[in-house]
């Protein structure tokens, strides 16, 4: 038995989520059962009852907005109880086509991949401007590098995991899962694919960011926490070296004018170089007490893997589920 689990993270998106679900397949072949989980995130209009009506089999409900990473990481965590085998991850506002679902978790099907993703072909999509194509593609180019994957569209949230992938994910960053899970699955190793797909015009303006310049802060910082979270003895040890280096540079400047008599006049060499010397060694460091904490975190992982691998959704304890409130579409 083939189990697909497909999640939709939603925030007051009454109006397009009947077009999402709408364009759900409910039957793939080599899949046996397909559910549809909705994740409401503290919406204030009626996309708990929309969903419901428009065919969501369950909806987890925020009792206030917490952010997209969190309806994101409730979703995963609800699928791998419902025993889900496969878990797709789409949007509510109908920027992906549910007809593409198929299609995307073919990898996983055939068992060559464990995580796929999206590729909204950023060169041609006609649905974005010249500059963001060029934003996307520059942006993702930068994340290639940062996480050691290949992947054409490293922001497309139209996601599918294997059981295996979504059981050790965790997301950090408040803003936005899909940096920080594929610079997570790129360091793990995981088998990545990319599958190319259409995209639905835009319905509306995007919540996650006010503009150009606050989606390069958030998204900018959200790689670099990433980078350090994973890589964090490397980063530290960079951090050191060029620190370091300079300073180093400088007292070897002055002990040079010492020796020739004129070191008086290159004091201040010793007071700044002494100082970028010692940075370099506190960074170094705290590059290794990072890189332990890494791997006590990695421990703890192993130990939340079987944890989640070992819950069940239960029916009579919906509402206690994960401390959010559960809603059952009627038999």
């Amino acid at each position: 038995m083939t189990k697909l689990v497909i999640q939709i993270p939603a925030y007051n998106e009454a109006e397009t989520l009947p077009l999402a679900l709408a364009d759900l397949p409910r039957q793939i072949d080599g899949v046996d059962e397909i559910q549809v989980v909705v994740i409401d995130d503290g919406s204030t209009d009626n996309t708990a009852q929309v969903a419901l009506a428009n065919g969501a089999d369950y909806v987890i409900r925020h009792r206030q907005n917490r952010g997209l990473s969190r309806a994101f990481m409730d979703g995963i965590q609800f699928s791998l109880a419902l025993g889900a085998d496969i878990i797709v991850n789409t949007d509510a506002d109908n920027q992906y086509p549910g007809g593409d679902i198929p299609e995307l978790i073919q990898p996983i099907l055939k068992k060559t991949h464990d995580l796929v993703i999206g590729d909204r072909q950023l060169a041609k999509n006609m649905h974005f401007s010249p500059f963001k194509r060029l934003l996307e593609r520059l942006g993702t180019a930068f994340v290639r590098r940062v996480s050691s994957t290949n992947v054409p569209d490293a922001a497309s949230g139209f996601r599918a995991f294997s059981r295996y992938a979504a059981l050790p994910l965790q997301v950090y960053n408040p803003y936005s899962y899909t940096l920080d899970t594929l610079i997570q699955a790129g360091k793990s190793q995981l088998n990545i694919a990319s599958v190319p797909i259409h995209t639905n015009p835009a319905t509306r303006a995007s919540r996650l960011h006010k503009g150009i310049a606050h989606f390069i802060w958030r998204q900018g910082g959200a790689i670099v926490r990433s980078y350090l979270l994973y890589q964090p003895l490397r980063s530290f040890m960079i951090s050191g070296v060029l620190v370091g280096l300079p300073g180093l540079a400088l007292i070897i400047r002055f002990l040079v004018y010492y020796l020739m008599g004129n070191g008086g006049r290159f004091i201040q060499s010793v007071t700044l170089g002494g100082t970028m010397v010692i940075a370099s060694v506190l960074l170094v460091i705290i590059g290794f007490l990072a890189d332990a904490t890494r791997a006590n975190r990695q421990l703890l992982e192993e130990t939340l893997i079987r944890k989640r691998d070992t819950l069940r959704f239960e029916p009579d304890l919906s509402q206690q589920f994960l401390g959010l409130d559960l809603l059952r579409k009627k038999d």
